[in-house]
């Protein structure tokens, strides 16, 4: 089993990047080096993208060839009274309608299929890889802003790349072909509709430029948002508990309305952009219309070139506000990208060794050699731990909160990496081995037990997926569990709720150590298991642990001292140094700071007179 045992409590902790909600890298402008990385996730799926890009070109022309037909129908055929012709026409026309629509379906439909298939790629790789990275980037990161990065960026990066740019490139052939087509057709007429370009480079250079900042803040502004959300859903009873509903409702409002706020200036220059195309697009018709119909009533141009011309222009303005949205697109995901990207670029902070070796059979003998460790550089949490456990052996860690009882416990299971020193399973650097084969022998029964949404079977068979129904009854015998199952109403097939509300405490805590008995691991980290429940519970879950301990070694992080009376060894720990070691009465005797933690518990002062 690989979870870690969490981040200690105390100013020792590596602590969390609250407000790293995005990153302010590259804003401004659109990174070619991103695009190009984000290309890969598409890679797999050039042949149905080519397809898509030739459908576009058969849409493209079609949509160029229509117009010219109508042309041809009102000045070759109406004008000439030559109706087998117009027939024709016509029929050419319908089909190029008909090629019109069926090319655009089927490309929309493979757009829409490789898009789902990029977004599954991309949502994949980044899981990997965070499955991929250590323990304390999950303690430095909100769980909310990673999320964003898995659903918001990677939806956005996804419309860019399934869909964004092969409809750039099809705008971009239709806007040049249409230029073509209408110069060749009527040089004059041509240039007075371009006439309005000038202004819609300056609009399109006005709206790209504030679309940049806005539509990169909007992707900031959600990833907060999904952020805050999740932290405060996280903890929701404590927020109950201390009746702070109306204070984190104000602080969820604030990130909320900047969300919203943000949205609103980026979707209100949309409003200004796209009106001001339409005025433009009929500028430039009122002066086709003015001005050709003159040239018509002069007789140097006829009817058909005006009603082409008139397609054409719409024709034209279309693709401009196309590639107009298509850059908000763009820029959104650049943003999301760089993100992602970063997440990806992330190195585990606990890599293995590329000659790292496959941990053989595990006999348990632990040793800690003159170990430090910091989470922030230059603040110790550890200081020259050395400590031995012998295989079959029961190790106790006491001392105050935050004196490093938890960190020790992290370095034998490799979720942090020692600062100077090292840790030695069997004489073998746990550097040495893989990450994968230590922690396969490797058990863990949390303070706070955690169970993942599915049934009761399937959590006892977490850590053996593949085991049957006869052997996770088993473990939930030894682990005094299945008396409980069993008075269930679907027995071994409950489904346990998020966050495992259905169970109490108790029955949470055995259904861990059923789950780390059917693992049967060689080395078991067990942090107090008893700290959090009644009495009644509290003998069952001792008497399974009596038979979880038995025969392994064992690291025990004691809350409770009369837990622990029976270890092998109990290491008293204190600011990251041991300080006393011994067995319980040997410590009792030396009269020291264990003795002092343990008269605190059981011994309640005298009343004052």
């Amino acid at each position: 089993m690989s979870l870690s045992l969490g981040t200690p409590s105390g100013a020792q902790g590596p602590g969390r990047a609250l407000h790293s909600y995005g990153s302010k890298e590259g804003e401004g402008r659109i990174s070619g080096r991103v695009l190009l990385r984000l290309l890969r996730f598409v890679r797999p799926y050039w042949p149905h993208m080519g397809l898509a890009g030739l459908l576009m070109l058969v849409s493209s022309g079609a949509g160029l060839l229509a117009p010219y037909l109508s042309k041809v129908a009102i000045d070759d055929n109406i004008a000439a009274g030559d109706m087998p012709g117009l027939l024709r026409t016509g029929l050419w026309l319908a089909g190029t309608l008909a090629a019109i629509y069926l090319s655009s379906a089927v490309q929309s439909y493979v757009l829409a299929w490789v898009g789902q298939h990029v977004l599954y790629g991309l949502r994949d790789a980044l899981f990997r890889h965070l499955q991929e990275l250590s323990v304390p980037y999950h303690d430095r990161h909100i769980v909310g802003v990673t999320l964003s990065h898995v659903i918001n960026d990677v939806e956005v990066i996804n419309e860019l790349l399934s869909q964004g740019l092969v409809n750039m490139v099809g705008d971009g052939i239709l806007l040049v072909g249409t230029i073509a087509v209408m110069v060749a057709m009527e040089p004059r007429l041509a240039l007075l509709t371009f006439s309005v370009l000038p202004l819609m480079v300056l609009l399109t250079v006005w709206f790209s430029g504030r679309a940049r900042v806005a539509f990169r803040q909007t992707r900031e502004r959600i990833g907060a948002v999904v952020g805050d959300l999740a932290e405060n859903i996280s903890g929701m009873r404590v927020i109950q508990a201390f009746a702070q509903e109306d204070m984190t409702q104000e602080r969820f409002e604030g990130v909320n309305r900047a969300n919203r706020d943000a949205y609103i200036r980026a979707i209100s220059l949309s409003f200004v952009f796209l009106p001001a195309v339409e005025i433009l697009s009929m500028l430039a018709t009122a002066v086709v219309l003015s001005l050709g119909g003159n040239m018509v009533v002069h007789g140097s141009v006829t009817i058909g070139v005006i009603v082409a011309f008139m397609s054409y222009v719409g024709r034209f303005f279309d693709p401009i506000q196309d590639l107009s949205q298509i850059y908000t697109t763009l820029q959104a995901a650049t943003a999301g990208g760089e993100r992602v990207l970063g997440l990806l670029d992330t190195p585990p902070q606990v890599q293995e060794r590329p000659d790292a070796i496959e941990a053989p059979p595990l006999r348990g003998h632990i040793e800690l050699r003159g170990v430090s460790f910091h989470y922030v550089p230059g603040t110790e949490v550890l200081h020259e731990i050395s400590m031995t456990v012998e295989p079959g052996e029961t190790v106790a860690l006491v001392g105050p909160t935050g004196a490093g009882k938890t960190s020790i416990a992290n370095l034998v299971g490799r979720f942090y990496e020692v600062s100077t020193g090292a840790v030695l399973v069997d004489g073998c650097d746990v550097r040495e081995l893989t990450l994968q084969s230590l922690h396969r022998q490797m058990g863990l029964v949390p303070q706070d037990p955690f169970l993942f949404p599915g049934t009761i079977a399937d959590n006892i068979r977490f850590g053996r997926p593949g085991a049957g129904l006869e052997g996770t009854v088993a473990a939930a015998r030894l682990a005094n569990a299945d008396a409980f199952i069993r008075s269930l109403p679907q027995g071994y097939d409950t489904r346990i709720l998020e966050g495992g509300v259905n169970l109490s405490m108790g029955q949470r805590q055995l259904l861990c150590i059923a789950r780390a008995l059917l693992v049967d691991p060689r080395i078991l980290i067990m942090d107090e298991a008893t700290s959090s429940v009644d009495t009644v519970t509290e003998a069952l879950i001792q008497e399974a642990l009596e038979q979880l301990l038995r025969g392994r070694t064992a690291i025990v992080i004691a809350h409770r001292l009369s837990t622990i009376r029976n270890a092998d060894r109990i290491y008293v720990i204190d600011e990251g140094r041991i300080v006393e070691q011994g067995r319980h009465q040997e410590l009792l005797q030396q009269g020291g700071l264990y003795r002092d933690l343990y008269e605190r518990q059981f011994i309640r002062p005298s009343p004052r007179p």
